[in-house]
């Protein structure tokens, strides 16, 4: 059904799709090539939220020569108005003889509407080319659509024996610099950064992007129960924080509204925040990606209620002994039936230090 030529186009409109990967939120990240008698005469991929899309940024450069030219994007082009006209309405003003898409959009409000408003027009669709790669691109935006929650990425960084910090809580520094760094952009593509209470409470970190200039920070997010957070904690600091908590802590709640954060009040799950609606909280504020940089009861909670989606884990060349804290909090196994099965994505040496992508098995 498709060329080795297709393939190729398709490959560079990846590409593109790519450099939005730290800006386009909450848009998914998308790009865009179009060809004429072989030869690629427009390119573009949207940068961020509210700026032109893929498609209207390679017709711009395609020009009059874009009529009846071919369109590669890797998502099928919009046909409601959101943020910006229609993109399928564009293709039709440009007189393209053709669209190849590598996926259908999810968002319910296109699902198939940019492909039919294309085909009233006359303009041939295609679909499926190198879906996988670019279901890959946009975990967060997909899973949202499609699940209502984001796509959850946990990052913990640990002593080749699992141990992510001393008895006495002491973890600065187990990993090396370039580990440290490779979370930095972890954190740049993230839409937010989930931690724990306890975390906050024992390092009282500020949880944002350092090393890159992303033209944003993501939002931090804090699951606090009790509401125990410090006004003066440094994750507070610039706004930009959401704290999760039980319900019914009126007056907690204002004070820490007053000091600029959003606070979420919500739903108990044996006796703490209930994780599963904080995600679904998180979904209605539309964000795609969460990194979640916890301790082990935050993470162990995570997996356990299943909304773990990948992880990411850093491994330094060190042991810390079986005294020191785990990296997921759960209760003791009694047969090997209970077990967290994982398939790993990659494994990578960043610096010193071991990093090992996976998912669980569902």
């Amino acid at each position: 059904m498709f060329t080795a030529d297709d393939h190729l186009i398709m490959t560079q409109a990846l590409r593109l799709a790519e450099r939005g990967l730290y800006t386009t939120t909450p848009n998914p990240r998308v790009g865009c090539v179009i060809v004429k008698d072989g030869k690629i005469i427009g390119e573009g991929w949207h940068e961020r939220a509210g700026g032109p899309h893929a498609e209207v940024h390679a017709l711009r450069q395609a020009g009059e020569a874009a009529r009846g030219a071919d369109v590669y994007v890797t998502l099928e082009p919009c046909s409601h108005h959101g943020r910006t006209p229609p993109c399928a309405l564009a293709l039709v003003g440009a007189g393209v003889r053709c669209v190849v898409a590598a996926m259908r959009d999810p968002n319910p409000r296109v699902a198939g509407g940019g492909f039919t408003l294309l085909e009233s027009h006359g303009i041939e669709t295609r679909s499926g080319l190198m879906e996988r790669e670019a279901q890959q691109l946009n975990p967060g935006f997909n899973s949202r659509m499609t699940r209502g929650r984001p796509w959850v990425t946990a990052k913990v960084a640990a002593s080749l024996d699992g141990r992510t910090a001393l008895a006495n809580g002491v973890s600065q520094w187990i990993t090396g610099p370039a580990a440290r760094s490779d979370v930095q952009r972890w954190r740049a593509r993230s839409c937010a950064i989930l931690t724990g209470i306890g975390t906050v409470l024992a390092d009282d970190p500020q949880m944002t992007v350092r090393e890159l200039d992303i033209g944003r920070q993501p939002l931090r997010v804090v699951v606090d129960s009790h509401l125990r957070i410090p006004l003066n904690s440094k994750i507070l600091q610039g706004g930009n924080a959401i704290i999760a908590c039980l319900e019914g802590q009126a007056e907690k709640a204002a004070s820490l509204r007053a000091s600029g954060a959003i606070v979420l009040e919500l739903p108990a799950a044996d006796g703490h925040v209930c994780l599963a609606s904080l995600m679904q909280a998180l979904a209605a504020q539309e964000i795609n990606e969460v990194l979640v940089e916890a301790g082990t009861l935050l993470n162990g909670a995570l997996l356990r209620a299943g909304l773990v989606d990948e992880m990411v884990l850093y491994y330094a060349p060190t042991l810390l002994g079986n005294k020191a804290r785990g990296m997921f909090g759960m209760p003791a196994l009694t047969e090997m039936a209970q077990r967290v099965d994982l398939d790993i994505l990659a494994l990578d040496q960043i610096g010193r230090d071991i990093r090992v992508r996976a998912r669980p098995r569902r």
